[in-house]
């Protein structure tokens, strides 16, 4: 019995010591990021450095402490993100499942059962046509272990780590867009709310506009147009307002959504200096070689191509030889007394057993090709994913740039329409002009303040793009990290 253990023993050995020395398939090699020396939008005199990061919390550089709350309850009680969370906690969960394959198997077992045999049957006839009766009660242990001779199962592993890793990306992308999601409808709300105080002081100055008209006209000092042309423009800003407070109410319906909270449960104050939006903040932007680094989305697709360059190894790994070890032991006794005795023992070691494929009809042929093209797949979306991060950044920085150029022009627009209403209004009530010109004058105003507030909040939404854009301060957890440093950028 020690001469067959040992051989056994040996046996392994020798096949763990040849699962050491090779591994099916290729080790992985992250891709290189695409060339590119700086953004071409990037604002005139901003420096772009490699480790220019926003804070993790990003949206704090806006300064909007109502901002901060809804960002905060977002995150913690969107159900998306509890849903995300969960995917990668089934992730994990099947990884531990596939890790389980490299230790060997053991379970106990215990039986009681009574039994009789025919008397009848050749086996009863040949024992004097008696039959056997009785107890029998076992206990015992048994084990098995599969000898990963080539690395198959340590490449289902690494294939199951890459898929955890992906989930793992899959969910710090989903808090980056709620995050991001939550600031845009924010900001959007905030411009909604300067345009109604503009449109309330417009307001109120059609209808001191419309009582002056209405004065004159009891007087007979003006006309019944120009009566009905100040009643048209006062109902036109009281329509306008009203649908500004339409949209406002979408907004904060969608807040609320996001924020885990129903509709009638969300109510988003009006800030105390509504008619003045803030000024976007600067956004570190970095070197297009960082953007590995700080998008999910692209660690995530890093790792799914590390998972498909596994499976190719699984796939090589059919070819070879598979190496099965089992083992028993335990007590079996007709009697429940003598179960413990020494001559109730029983055992078995093996087989090894050694399992060649030798002709599966081009299965495993088929299978190593198709692996090999899933990887291809991952590969190329791998390079558009990248290609795409790149012009998401080219086209907010863009953005930033034309919409701070448009809100230059726009202030002289403004200012330049204010002067026109001042200097029709004179003209009215001195007689040289109709009110005609008044109510141009107050159209054109009212129509280039909203223009302004409406590009301002385009400068703020397009600041929020620019940081999604470049992650939004994502910061990678150690399993990510070190597949986006595993990747160095070719910078010319």
């Amino acid at each position: 019995m020690l001469t067959a253990l040992t051989r056994i023993t040996m046996a392994a050995s020798v096949a763990l010591a040849m699962s050491a020395c090779a591994t099916v398939g290729s080790d992985f090699s992250a891709p290189k990021n695409l060339d590119g020396a700086a953004y071409r939008h990037l604002a005139p005199g901003a420096a772009a450095e490699a480790d220019a990061r926003l804070p993790q919390q990003w949206w704090s550089v806006f300064g909007d402490a109502t901002l901060n709350g809804l960002e905060q309850g977002a995150l913690r009680d969107n159900p998306s993100v509890k849903a995300a969370a969960q995917r990668l906690l089934q992730a994990q969960a099947q990884t531990e499942g596939t890790r389980a394959n490299q230790s060997p198997t053991f379970g106990v077992s215990a039986s009681v059962s009574n039994s009789r045999t025919s008397a009848n049957t050749s086996q009863g006839l040949a024992l004097g046509g008696r039959a056997i009766s009785g107890n029998n009660y076992a206990a015992g242990a048994s084990m098995s272990y599969e000898l990963d001779l080539l690395g198959r199962v340590r490449r289902l592993v690494e294939a199951s780590d890459a898929q955890a890793l992906v989930a793992q990306a899959d969910r710090d992308g989903v808090l980056l867009m709620l995050s991001t999601q939550v600031a845009s409808n924010y900001w959007q709300l905030r411009g909604l709310d300067a345009e109604m105080a503009i449109l309330n002081g417009a307001l109120g100055s059609r209808r001191e506009s419309e009582q002056l008209i209405e004065a004159r006209f009891n007087a007979g000092l003006t006309n019944e147009l120009d009566l009905a042309r100040a009643r048209v423009e006062r109902a036109n800003a009281e329509a306008d307002l009203h649908e500004v407070q339409r949209q406002r109410n979408l907004l904060e319906h969608s807040l609320a959504t996001l924020s885990g909270v129903a509709p009638s449960a969300m109510r988003v104050a009006v800030a105390a200096q509504a008619a003045v939006l803030p000024q976007p903040p600067a956004i570190p932007v970095g070197l297009p070689a960082s953007l590995l680094s700080r998008r999910p989305d692209l660690a995530g697709s890093v790792a799914a191509l590390r998972a498909a360059n596994a499976q190719v190894g699984v796939a090589e790994g059919a070819f070879y030889p598979t190496l099965q070890l089992t083992g028993n032991f335990g007590y079996a006794s007709e009697n429940l007394r003598d179960l413990a005795q020494g001559g109730s023992r029983q055992f078995s070691f093996g087989p090894l057993a050694l399992s060649l494929p030798i002709f599966d009809g081009g299965r495993n042929r088929a299978n190593l090709a198709l692996s090999k093209a899933r990887y291809e797949e991952a590969l190329a979306n791998h390079e558009g994913k990248l290609l795409t991060a790149l012009r998401e950044v080219e086209d907010a920085l863009s953005d930033v740039e034309q919409r701070q150029m448009q809100g230059q022009a726009q202030l002289q627009s403004q200012a330049a329409a204010a002067r026109a209403y001042l200097v029709a209004r004179a003209r009215y009530e001195r007689g040289v002009s109709n009110y005609l010109d008044v109510t141009d004058a107050q159209r054109s105003s009212l129509t280039a303040d909203r223009a302004g507030v409406q590009i301002a909040t385009q400068r703020l939404l397009a600041t929020v793009a620019v940081a999604r854009a470049l992650g939004a301060g994502w910061r990678p957890e150690p399993g990510l990290a070190a597949l986006t440093q595993a990747a160095p950028a070719t910078v010319k």
